[in-house]
C-alpha cells in the first residue's frame, strides 16, 4: 500500500514552480484532471437541466454524477447530498432552517474546539430565537474536548450539539460518535464540521453519528465549493425559504438558483482523483476511496513523524500545541518571543509556504490563550520527505536568527 508521489506530482502544475506548500488546511493544490473537468463541462454544449437536448442531458449529468460521487465519499445515499458555495454558506443556510423551530427556552451546545463557520451562525440564530448557547469546553493540557462539560450542558432543552470532527488548527479529532450518542440520548441533533476531517480520512456519515455533515472539495483537491451531506428522510422535514416556482424535492429544495454545473464536475473529479491514489483491487469506488485514503493515512503520518520529530529537536525555541492523542497531520506552533509572521515571510524566502494566523479559529485560540499570530503546518496527498525536511531548516535557521 503506497502513493507512487512522482505520479501522483506530474498532476499538479502548479507543483512545477518548486513551492513547498504546507497550507492543506487552507486549501489544496488542483491537479489537472479536476480542472480539465471544469473545462470539458463549461465549454459544453451546456444550459440548464433537461431531459431534451444534449445540453440539458449535461447539466443534468453534472449533477447526478456529483451526488453520486460525494454519496460515495460520505457513506450516504445521493439523495443526501446538498451542493453550496461553501462549508460556512451552507451552515448558514442550515442555521436558518432549523432555528425555524427553535423555541424561548429551547438550547444548543457549541464547542470551543470549532472553526467560526460552525459557532457563529448558530450564536446568530440562536440570538435571533431567544435560544441559551451552552458550551464544550478545550482541556488545556491535552487540546481535547472536555467531554464532562458536554454532559453537564446537554439537558431535555437541547435541541443541536454542533461540532467539529478535525479542529483546522490543531489537528484534533474529538470522539464524535460518542458526542453523537449522548446528543441523541438528550434528543438533539448533531451538526459535524467536516471540512478539516475530509482531507485526511475516508467519512462514514452514519458511523459518525452525525444528523447532518458539511465538507469543502477545495480542502481535498478539489473546486472551491461546499458539500453537505444528511439522512434524505431528515432533509425532508426541513422547510427552508425558496422560490415559488423552484423545485421542492430533496435535495433541491436546499439549492438556491442554477447549480454551477463546471464547479460539481470539478467537485467529482477531485472525488475520482483520490480514489486513484492507490485504488487497490476495489471494484467500486468505495473500496477503491478507502484502500487510497488508508494510503494517504499512511503517507502523511510518515510526514507528520519527521515533521515532529524534527521541531522536538528545536527545543524551548518553538512551543507545538497540537498534542492530542487523535489527530490529523496539522501542526500549529509558536515561537518563543519571535513574530509567527516573521516566520512564514522566511519560509517564504526558502521556498517554502507555511501561513501564519488565527485561522478562523477564534475559539480555540481564545480558549487555550494561543498567542495570535502561530505558525501552522498541514499536510496534503502531494507533500514530500524533501519538502517536511526544507520547512525544518528554514525554521531551524529562523529560531537561530540566521
Amino acid at each position: 500500500m503506497a502513493i507512487d508521489l512522482t505520479a501522483l506530482r506530474a498532476h499538479f502544475p502548479s507543483l512545477d514552480g518548486g513551492l513547498a506548500f504546507f497550507d492543506g488546511p487552507g486549501g489544496t493544490q488542483t491537479p489537472r484532471p479536476v480542472a480539465e473537468a471544469i473545462a470539458a463541462t463549461l465549454t459544453g454544449p451546456l444550459s440548464n437541466r433537461g431531459t431534451v437536448s444534449p445540453s440539458e442531458l449535461n447539466a443534468e449529468r453534472a449533477v447526478t454524477e456529483f451526488r453520486a460521487a460525494y454519496a460515495d465519499l460520505l457513506g450516504v445515499p445521493a439523495g443526501g447530498v446538498v451542493h453550496g458555495r461553501s462549508a460556512t454558506q451552507l451552515t448558514y443556510d442550515f442555521s436558518r432552517h432549523l432555528a425555524k423551530d427553535w423555541r424561548a427556552g429551547d438550547e444548543i451546545v457549541l464547542s470551543r474546539l470549532d472553526h467560526d463557520c460552525n459557532v457563529r451562525p448558530w450564536v446568530q440564530a440562536a440570538e435571533r430565537a431567544g435560544v441559551t448557547v451552552r458550551w464544550i469546553g478545550i482541556d488545556a493540557g491535552t487540546a481535547e474536548l472536555d467531554l464532562g462539560s458536554l454532559e453537564r450542558a446537554l439537558s431535555s432543552r437541547t435541541r443541536l450539539v454542533a461540532v467539529t470532527a478535525a479542529s483546522n488548527v490543531l489537528g484534533t479529532k474529538p470522539p464524535v460518535r460518542r458526542i453523537a450518542d449522548l446528543a441523541h440520548e438528550a434528543g438533539a441533533l448533531v451538526y459535524v464540521d467536516g471540512v478539516h476531517y475530509a482531507a485526511h480520512h475516508l467519512v462514514d456519515v452514519p458511523a459518525l453519528g452525525a444528523d447532518l455533515f458539511v465538507c469543502s472539495p477545495y480542502k481535498f483537491l478539489g473546486p472551491h465549493c461546499g458539500v453537505l451531506a444528511g439522512a434524505p428522510g431528515l432533509l425532508q422535514t426541513l422547510r427552508p425559504d425558496k422560490l415559488l416556482p423552484s423545485p421542492d424535492t430533496v435535495p433541491e429544495r436546499f439549492e438556491f438558483g442554477t447549480l454551477p454545473y463546471e464547479i460539481l464536475a470539478g467537485a467529482t473529479a477531485a472525488v475520482d482523483f483520490l480514489a486513484a491514489l492507490d485504488p487497490g483491487p476495489g471494484s467500486t469506488r468505495r473500496e477503491r476511496l478507502t484502500h487510497s485514503l488508508d494510503a494517504l493515512h499512511e503517507h502523511e503520518g510518515v510526514l507528520r513523524t519527521r515533521l515532529e520529530e524534527g521541531l522536538r529537536a528545536l527545543g524551548d525555541a518553538v512551543t507545538v500545541h497540537s498534542v492530542a492523542a487523535d489527530r490529523t497531520p496539522t501542526l500549529l506552533m509558536t515561537l518563543e518571543g519571535r513574530d509567527a509572521r516573521e516566520a512564514q515571510v522566511h519560509l517564504a524566502e526558502r521556498g517554502v509556504l507555511a501561513p501564519a494566523g488565527s485561522f478562523y479559529a477564534y475559539e480555540p485560540f481564545a480558549a487555550l490563550k494561543l498567542q495570535d499570530p502561530a505558525l501552522r503546518v498541514g499536510l496534503a496527498p502531494y507533500n514530500t520527505v524533501e519538502e517536511a525536511d526544507r520547512f525544518l531548516d528554514g525554521l531551524s535557521s529562523f529560531v537561530a536568527g540566521a
